[in-house]
């Protein structure tokens, strides 16, 4: 008999298994329903022992009740706990509200929203509304931002509990800003008068000005999640701080939105009609040169709403302006008191903290550092020791006067460090972006301690990289003190000429030389995370040691040719124009690099001509093996273009060459030019058997993008052989490769040809799934293979049939990426 149910104020929670259909795959039928027992089992303990009421159990979810939001949080951590590291995850989902009771259970929204919350957790997760996080005792919460449920028209703000990193949450409107580590003060007015602005003009643009350290940041964020509601199309933050060149502010807004091309028309292409909002912080440094982008991408896409903030309004149409004062005094006041008592100082507001934040005319930034060092001094000597400071720091007569306030401020802070520490701090701004604690050391002869101090003063901040690494950067306006601190002496040179060494050496153990003889697995990952400082190196480079920056520029290769291949090949020109007399060696490479970069670009013939000028370069070296790996993208273009006589003639000499050199890769290359060739002439058999033998030669020598493609390969021709089962193990294997590589245009083909199988075992809705992700990323950048791939697609573009249509919308929603979740089976669900 059910236990009676809670009635008033109710804490719902709901749980869900993780991966369930994967776990019956692994674990068999009997493993599998003993393990889901003992779930239940450990389940109905943890919420009995904290006051639960089971109200519904569907399969491997619970739906339960609890009297009080704290008991419902406790059972979800006991239940987590239970559960440990064995076999059954769950994920879970707690909101709170007022439901009517009746005898079959509880009616009303709040049922609906609970479920609704769980579903978006992932394995290990326990996700709350912000209304049952009210209802806590102090326990370790993360804020998660604002996200739309299903079936629920506004964003509604949930939280995580525990500290535990996961996954982001992926929902429609969702909001994805910085979740700064303390709350926002003050701004009041000037957070109602920015909300009424938006919402009367609705401007494209809106501008929010201010001198360096008036808090525009912190400002921008908030405003940004009041207005989150009105953005259905998601909320997105893209830091432009560390950015120099005007041309990628676009890239960096595309990267963001998944737009794929740095294009005006894919990103608005990405946008649609939804209404989406971008933060672009830090834009002063980019002025004017980057108006004319951000003014045509405006006009491009009529939904997007830009929000940025500079020092220097952007002056386009469309634009309307914010300008940020200093906080008020009593704001400021508040600010010094909250931050010294975060780093252990109680104080109280007094005389003499209006006075020091008014001397520090009331700047965040500035107030805040003051804060900082109240662990060493108290107010009144900071009063005493900054009013002299700034005395003394005025800064020249036409400079703003907060700017020069700033300045003085940051210059004392800088002035109580150590000599050791004063000199760390200056010969770290020669990283763009910040830099590993390895690097650190590397480039700077960086002193750990001397570092930990400079994080404690906040001088220097931490954060996790991309791959996962800790990084160690600088606020921007601290930073351009530290350059300046820098200086260009000949200390600074042989600075930046460590810093541009280091680029080399990560670059290198990222194994991203084509030539046909690097050893070791590529990792684009490492040379992502320090983009900015490759570029500020590649600069320095071209202007003080062209070949230091061609080796880092053919360290390069593989990542510059697979995704920015025009800027690839613009630099390496630039470079060798510089360079006067190199090593052969070093030019060849340079000639293969600027060649390829230049091939992929779309310009064909300057890549071949360039290609024939490496490969003499490297004969006349006597260097056959790197000969051999240019003539090997020769022979595969000509599989494709040249008369078929010729193409297998020139193909089986690749594959000789192969053999006599000892290197397979090139003997896998010269069977899969001769399978093209087959495929030309019409022996289908003969082609589908040579690129078996292709991809098996790749593979056993890992050339994992000539495998793929020799999958991909045999998949078409399986196909068009009606082998179903095998174009899908084909298809998927390919497809996998492709994920490894982040090779879109692989990826998009794959998919493609596994909803053409869907299409012959009359499973429309799968078909109709895959295709409408395919169709949806395809038109916010078509594939460069245009007329090939709509040949490919065209069973796909002309099917007439209500059930796949309708898939194609769900399609659509679902995306590439869950798309290929889906095929590979890593999320089972189904929209």
């Amino acid at each position: 008999m059910r236990a009676a149910l809670p009635t008033g104020t109710v804490t719902f929670l709901f749980t869900d298994v993780v991966g369930s259909t994967r776990l019956l795959h692994s674990l068999g039928p009997e493993a599998y329903a003993e393990a889901l027992a003992g779930h239940r089992r450990l389940l109905r303990a943890a919420f009995a022992a904290h006051g639960g009421a089971e109200v519904d159990t569907q399969g491997d979810a619970f739906f339960v009740a609890f009297p009080t939001a704290q008991e419902a949080a406790a059972a979800a951590l006991d239940a987590h706990a239970a559960l440990g590291e064995g076999p059954v995850r769950i994920r879970v989902g707690l909101h709170t509200g007022t439901p009517t009771t009746t005898d079959e259970g509880y009616v009303g929204i709040d049922v609906h929203r609970a479920a609704r919350i769980a579903a978006l957790a992932h394995a290990g997760q326990t996700i709350l509304s912000e209304v049952t996080a009210a209802l806590l005792d102090p326990e370790p919460l993360t804020d998660l931002g604002r996200h739309r449920l299903k079936d629920f028209d506004a964003p509604t703000r949930l939280l995580q509990l525990g500290t535990a990193a996961f996954p982001p949450l992926r929902t429609p409107g969702a909001v994805a800003l910085p979740t700064p580590a303390t709350a926002f003060l003050g701004r009041e007015r000037e957070l109602h008068e920015a909300v009424t602005l938006v919402l009367e003009r609705d401007p494209r643009v809106l501008t929010i000005l201010g001198a360096g350290g008036t808090g525009k940041t912190r400002f921008a964020i908030e405003l940004a999640r009041l207005l989150a509601e009105e953005a259905d199309g998601g909320t997105l933050f893209v830091p432009l701080a560390s950015v120099r060149d005007p041309e990628l502010v676009l890239s960096r807004i595309g990267e963001a939105l998944g737009a794929g091309s740095p294009e005006a028309a894919a990103v608005a292409a990405r946008v649609g009609e939804r209404r989406t909002r971008v933060v672009l912080d830090n834009l002063e440094q980019l002025l004017p040169q980057a108006a004319p982008v951000l003014a045509a991408l405006a006009e491009a896409a009529p939904a997007l709403r830009l929000l940025v903030t500079s020092r220097e309004a952007i002056r386009i149409q469309g634009e309307e302006q914010l300008d940020l004062p200093p906080m008020i005094d009593a704001d400021a006041a508040a600010l010094f008191v909250a931050r010294a008592r975060s780093v252990g100082t109680e104080l109280e507001r007094t005389e003499t903290v209006d006075e020091l934040c008014r001397r520090l005319d009331c700047l965040p930034l500035a107030v805040e550092l003051a804060a900082a060092r109240t662990k060493l001094l108290a107010p009144e000597a900071l009063l005493e020791r900054i009013g002299a400071r700034l005395d003394l720091l005025r800064g020249t007569r036409d400079a703003d006067p907060r700017h020069a306030t700033l300045r003085a401020t940051i210059t004392w802070s800088v002035d109580l460090l150590g000599s050791a520490e004063q000199e760390l701090f200056a010969r770290l701004s020669v990283f763009t972006a910040g830099c590993t604690l390895e690097s650190a050391i590397a480039v700077c002869d960086a002193d750990l301690a001397d570092l930990e101090s400079l994080v404690d003063k906040s001088l220097l901040r931490r954060r996790i990289g991309a791959i996962g690494e800790e990084r160690l950067w600088m606020l921007e306006t601290i930073l351009e003190l530290a350059r300046e601190l820098l200086g260009d002496d000949e200390d600074a040179t042989r600075l930046r000429r460590r810093h541009c060494q280091r680029m080399l050496e990560i670059a290198r153990s990222a194994h991203l030389v084509d030539d046909g003889l690097s050893e070791g697995p590529q990792r684009h990952d490492l040379v992502v995370a320090e983009r900015d400082d490759m570029g500020s190196a590649l600069d320095w480079a071209t202007a003080n040691d062209a070949r230091l920056g061609l080796e880092l520029a053919v360290a390069l290769e593989a990542y510059w040719v697979a995704r920015d291949p025009a800027n690839a090949a613009r630099r390496v020109g630039d470079l060798l124009a510089h360079a006067g007399p190199l090593p052969p060696e070093l030019r060849a490479a340079a000639l293969r690099v600027q060649g390829g970069s230049a091939y992929r670009a779309g310009d064909f013939e300057l890549g071949r001509r360039l290609h024939e000028e490496s490969i003499a370069a490297f004969r006349a070296l006597g260097d056959e093996h790197r000969a051999a790996n240019l003539m090997a993208r020769l022979t595969v273009d000509a599989g494709y273009h040249a008369e078929p006589r010729e193409a297998r003639m020139l193909a089986e000499e690749l594959r000789e060459r192969g053999r006599v050199l000892g290197m397979p890769r090139l003997e896998a290359e010269g069977l899969g030019a001769l399978a093209t060739v087959l495929r030309r002439e019409g022996d289908l058999e003969g082609a589908l058997e040579l690129a078996r033998r292709s991809a098996e030669t790749a593979a056993s020598c890992g050339f994992v993008w000539w495998q793929a493609n020799m999958l991909a390969e045999q998949f078409e021709l399986v196909l068009g052989f009606g082998q179903l089962e095998e174009a899908e193990r084909t298809g998927c294997g390919a497809l996998r490769l492709a994920v490894a590589m982040d090779e879109r245009l692989l990826k998009l083909w794959m998919l493609t040809g596994l909803a053409l199988v869907a299409v012959e075992r009359d499973d429309l809705e799968r078909a109709g799934l895959l295709w409408g992700a395919v169709d949806a990323e395809w038109s916010i950048e078509p594939l460069p293979q245009d007329a090939t791939f709509v040949e490919f697609a065209a069973p796909l573009a002309s099917l007439q049939s209500a059930r796949f249509t309708a898939a194609c919308a769900a399609g659509r929603e679902l995306g590439l990426e869950g798309a290929i979740a889906l095929v590979l089976g890593e999320d089972q669900t189904l929209p």
